[in-house]
């Protein structure tokens, strides 16, 4: 590989490190396995980097997290287990992002590896559902299916996601 195009690894891993970690770690629950999953992805790029630099090289090191992801989720497939119960709400009125992403991430590790990718792809990172069905490697209809699916099974798991992101939107309307 030639000088240029580490160079141009570089700038991307330094540009677009901190997005493709908070990605990962949404794709995992755990930081120190989206750290793995990020340096995995990133050094499998590399190798082809001369080819993917001229594309678009995040949706490619994104695909990448999303199927090391799923091949880490095969290997190590452990029966699902209940978490414990998500904290209630605090007695105020004041709910504080602390209590959202304790919440959400309980809820999030009751979705299968597919349907969180597909979620964390489609509202968090913003994809449309094309970018996030070529991330994913599907067509568009399994990105849809599988979004409608895993905002189902979030309304089951945990309604109260529905009161914290109202109160969140009341609170923004407030500052506003």
């Amino acid at each position: 590989m030639t000088g240029s195009a580490v160079g141009d690894f570089e700038e991307f891993v330094v540009a677009r490190g901190a997005a493709l970690l908070r990605t990962a770690y949404l794709l995992t629950g755990d930081r120190h396995l989206a750290e793995d999953l990020v340096q995995s992805a990133l050094g499998k790029s590399f190798r082809h980097w001369s080819r993917v630099r001229g594309g678009n090289p995040e949706a490619y090191v994104r695909q990448a997290m999303v199927r090391e992801n799923v091949s880490w989720w095969r290997r190590r497939r452990v029966a699902e287990s209940s978490m414990a119960d998500v904290p209630e709400r605090s007695s105020s009125n004041e709910t504080t992002d602390v209590d959202r992403r304790i919440t959400l991430d309980a809820a999030l590790r009751q979705l299968s590896p597919q349907q969180r990718a597909v979620l964390v792809l489609r509202y968090y990172d913003d994809l449309t559902e094309r970018q996030a069905a070529d991330a994913l490697g599907c067509s568009i209809g399994t990105v849809k299916t599988q979004a409608h699916r895993a905002l189902k099974k979030l309304r089951e798991v945990s309604p109260e996601l529905v009161d914290l992101w109202d109160s969140a939107d009341e609170e923004q309307e407030v500052r506003s």
